[in-house]
């Protein structure tokens, strides 16, 4: 069994305010090539469809064209929702969408949705499980579990992976949408309040593969084959210099074999660093998109304006000389041991109750906080 592996498109993402559209359509289309080239079973979307829950139209667009032309490839579509997502919108018509191969799980409200395919050496059953916060386990399995199994992302998780009716002796692969401790992020990532929302990769025991979507940066966890695919475009200048891909599974009787299909994107997301004079040179002219740091003592007049004739597409642009580290080295003092809003709450608590919060109080504060957070990304 072949199948591609893809997550965190971002459909409609934008990179300091620049639309990101017509990178990402090139990009799909590179995928699209590579399915017709590699003939895939299925293609395997692990979260975050979109960037908002709330698309821009032309971003809902391009994901029915993608989707639509993956379906008359014969390619079986296995989609589940990210936390940047609304569960709810990205699974409208989710019975009608069926017929033509896409499957798409629902919100966390029932037993998610599993698909069983079949080659030549047997059945392979595909779970999708969409993100998953503690409280929505709880109110689905509030009758068969305990306090503990929902006080955390990762009891919680665990919980609901658990309670999954896989069957012995056949293949399984879980698509999710999580943090699994011990993964490396990326800037473009949503953090969670306090790192709350980590899961260990023992949760995932027993898949012969686990196909995960949230981190940026391609990467297994824990073993080779609980795999972070990685998002298809940098969508930061963390992940500059980063080789995007695709990763392609191939899952026989005995063994999972892991490759990546490189991507190569119609913009680069690069860093410049020199003098002003230095990067002036018409010789260096590109249309990626940049980050510059300019090394010059002094600031120079109308600096953004004028390198933009020589770099269309500079986003940012900043100094490093002696007065900036200077300033960084006041900044770094005084920002010695950074807090998270949460730990703030937490010592605040802690100062005007002569007590710390138990973990229940730190899982509700947190979730009022991400909240706050989703609104507001929402608008």
């Amino acid at each position: 069994m072949k199948f591609f592996h893809l997550s965190d498109l971002h459909l409609g993402k934008r990179l300091h305010e620049c639309s990101l559209l017509e990178d990402q359509k090139h990009i799909l289309q590179q995928v699209l090539t590579l399915a017709q080239q590699h003939q895939p079973a299925a293609v395997i979307i692990a979260g975050d469809l979109y960037d908002k829950p709330v698309p821009p139209a032309e971003a809902v667009h391009l994901c029915d064209e993608f989707l639509t032309r993956l379906s008359a490839m014969g390619c079986t579509v296995l989609l589940t929702s990210g936390n940047h997502d609304s569960a709810e919108r990205v699974a409208f018509g989710a019975q009608l969408l069926q017929k033509g191969g896409v499957y798409i799980s629902p919100p966390y409200d029932q037993q998610p949705v599993s698909v069983t395919l079949q080659d030549e050496q047997g059945e392979v059953d595909f779970w999708l499980l969409p993100f998953l916060k503690p409280a929505p386990v709880r109110h689905v399995w509030a009758e068969q579990g305990t306090a503990e199994d929902y006080e955390s992302y990762n009891s919680a998780v665990r919980f609901a992976v658990n309670q999954l009716p896989r069957r012995a002796g056949v293949r399984s692969v879980l698509a999710a949408h999580q943090f699994v401790t011990g993964a490396s992020r990326c800037d473009s990532e949503e953090v969670s309040v306090g790192g709350v929302d980590n899961v260990e990769v023992s949760a995932f025991a027993g898949f012969d593969y686990v196909a995960l979507g949230h981190i940026h940066s391609p990467q297994s966890v824990g073993r080779p084959t609980v795999r972070y695919c990685g998002s298809p475009l940098a969508y930061s200048f963390s992940e500059a210099g980063q080789q995007k891909s695709v990763t392609m599974v191939e899952l026989t009787a005995e063994e999972t074999i892991v490759h990546t299909l490189p991507l190569a994107p119609l913009r680069a997301v690069r860093r410049l660093r020199g003098s002003f004079l230095q990067l002036t040179d018409p010789a260096l002219a590109a249309e990626d998109y940049l980050y510059i740091t300019l090394t010059d003592e002094d600031e120079v007049p109308q600096a953004l304006g004028r390198l933009r004739g020589v770099y269309p597409n500079l986003l940012c642009l900043d100094y490093d000389n002696r007065r900036t580290r200077a300033v960084q080295q006041v900044a770094a003092a005084e920002l010695a041991a950074p807090k998270t809003p949460l730990q703030h709450f937490m010592d605040l608590y802690e100062q005007q109750n002569n007590q710390p919060m138990t973990a229940r109080q730190a899982e509700f504060c947190a979730g009022l906080i991400e909240s706050i957070w989703e609104k507001e990304a929402g608008q």
